[in-house]
């Protein structure tokens, strides 16, 4: 059984969000909560936020199919990061001679999926 979870509309950069996802790719939800906190970005909080959401939706759809499903075998089967709409924050920087050059904030959506069967080939 999968369960998935979305973070839409976070304000960090797609690149470095996907460099976080690489490290918990295919790994255990317990084992990716011990690890994110460790890795030096700020958005492993908001990773961390959407893995256990993830774990919480598969616990509540497994409890209405009527199994129950052990937290130790959750598992990250899937997890990636898309660029979002950046023309709605575009912002505005002083440059020399009293102009103003414009730059926009970037935008990523975060999905992860996790499942109760362990990823071929993923498992150290």
């Amino acid at each position: 059984m999968e369960a998935t979870a979305h973070a839409r509309f976070q304000r960090y950069g797609t690149r470095k969000v996907a460099q976080v996802l690489k490290e918990i790719r295919g790994k255990s939800v317990l084992e990716a909560e011990r690890l994110l906190p460790m890795i030096p970005r700020i958005c492993s909080t908001m990773i961390s936020k959407a893995v256990r959401s993830a774990a919480a939706n598969l616990v509540t759809q497994s409890a209405k199919a009527g199994r129950s499903v052990d937290p130790q075998k959750v598992y990250i089967k899937s997890c990636w990061s898309t660029m979002g709409p950046m023309g709605n924050m575009k912002r505005m920087l002083p440059a020399p001679q009293g102009r103003a050059y414009t730059f926009k904030r970037k935008v990523c959506h975060l999905t992860v999926v996790v499942s109760d069967e362990r990823v071929n080939g993923k498992r150290k």
